[in-house]
């Protein structure tokens, strides 16, 4: 048995079980849920066990208590197979009165959850997690990381060891946990795996509603093409029904979005909204990703080879890429990513919130000294649009790069940071 990779998850899930009698961990099928939730369990339950599905179900409707029955915390695998065991744990977490019963995980949101007696509050915590970030799957050397930035740490440096063809390779790759320590081959595949999977099993039948897995393709293909854009949903209708042969309605494509979105495979970024010193529009559309760029990669049906010919392809999924590390490290400093731009066209790849209000501005570069020097300019733009007498400075600007041989500090203060020098 392959050895456990510590999970940054894992120190926020020992948070969560002593603050709440319950933990639900969601996120995308593969990315490690389940095993992360094994190592702090103290018995487990697998409700999607196909020897046992009947008898739980049974079980559920008659006494439900004995499926909750077993060493605390108790792990409750899959808990949407049975969606009326959210209110029996609620219960039981209300009649013991202890933190860190149950841990709860979950790959789809089960239709009719806004039905359920009772929202959890006060005794569930929510925990994300996503596929593995760079520094959990041991290609970082994390030499800078993002709380060090945030307290205001300027001695962190350290060399980069990844040229193009391994962030290449990294970002088709994904942050899959069986992909990690496998051959080129199989890792590369694995990735694919996934994306058939979702096609030909998961969105099809993701609640009660029928549909087809060739206009799945057809959405994540043009989803994958407008990786770090605000586009409309009217664009990307366009784009599918370009093709004549998956023509869809708007509304039927919006059934499609939200599929995806219950089964965690897109996670669409938020608007930053800050205080400005002018009256400057703020753009509220939302920024489309896919939880791991390898989900992309494979909806094109390219490979890392792909990519170093098709440089302009290469900087949107590297851009998923950045998104999914920096949302993975923001999660374990209580912080969260989001997007600007104005209606001036000035945009900011990401912004990293802490519940404190500090923040720090990113832009993300695959490298270059012309690429560099605009994304420095572009944060000392959006810097000194905003109205610090209102809201905090940034505590750092930083320039997120595919290559470079060192991160470091330059003498303006801004971080250049190779994504292989990142952890949280």
């Amino acid at each position: 048995m392959a050895q456990y990779k510590e999970r940054i998850a894992d120190k926020l899930l020992e948070y969560r079980l002593e603050e709440m009698g319950a933990v639900l961990i969601e996120g995308p099928k593969w990315c490690g849920k389940t095993t992360t939730a094994e190592q702090h369990a103290g018995s487990v339950v697998f409700l999607s066990d196909p020897e046992m599905k009947r008898q739980y179900l049974q079980l559920a409707e008659t006494n439900s208590t004995l499926i909750l029955e077993g060493a605390v915390p108790r792990l409750i695998d899959e808990w949407q197979v049975i969606p009326m065991l959210w209110d029996a744990v609620r219960h039981t977490v209300d009649r013991r009165r202890e933190v860190g019963q149950f841990i709860l995980t979950g790959s789809a949101v089960p239709p009719g959850r806004d039905s359920f007696t009772h929202t959890g509050t006060g005794r569930f915590a929510w925990l994300t997690m996503r596929p593995m970030s760079l520094w959990e799957s041991g290609d970082s050397s994390g030499a800078v990381s993002l709380s060090g930035l945030f307290s205001g740490k300027q001695d962190m440096a350290g060399s980069n060891s990844h040229d193009l063809a391994a962030i290449a390779y990294l970002l088709c790759r994904g942050g899959w946990p069986a992909s990690v320590g496998k051959s080129r081959r199989v890792s590369l595949q694995i990735a694919y795996n996934y994306y058939e999977a979702v096609v030909k099993s998961d969105v099809p039948r993701v609640d009660e509603t029928l549909r087809d897995s060739e206009r799945v393709r057809a959405l994540m293909r043009a989803y994958a093409r407008h990786q770090g854009t605000q586009t409309p949903v009217t664009v990307l209708l366009d784009d599918i029904n370009g093709s004549k042969s998956h023509v869809m309605s708007i509304n039927t494509l919006h059934s499609y979005i939200s599929a995806l979105e219950q089964i965690f495979v897109i996670e669409d970024m938020k608007a930053w909204n800050p205080n400005l010193r002018s009256k400057t529009a703020i753009r509220t559309t939302d920024t489309r990703y896919f939880v791991d760029p390898s989900i992309g990669v494979a909806a094109l049906g390219i490979g890392p080879d792909d990519l170093l010919n098709d440089l302009e392809t290469f900087g949107l999924l590297f851009e998923t890429m950045c998104v999914r590390d920096l949302r993975v490290y923001a999660e374990s400093i209580g912080g969260s990513v989001f997007h600007y731009r104005d209606k001036s066209g000035l945009e900011c790849d990401a912004v990293i919130h802490l519940r404190n209000g500090a923040y720090g501005l990113v832009e993300i570069k695959i490298g270059g000294d012309t690429a560099i020097a605009h994304g420095v300019e572009t944060l000392n733009k959006l810097r000194d649009k905003i109205d610090v007498t209102r809201m905090k400075s940034p505590s750092f600007m930083m320039i997120l790069t595919a290559v470079g041989q060192y991160a470091y500090r330059r003498s303006d203060g801004v971080w250049i940071v190779p994504i292989g020098s990142l952890r949280d």
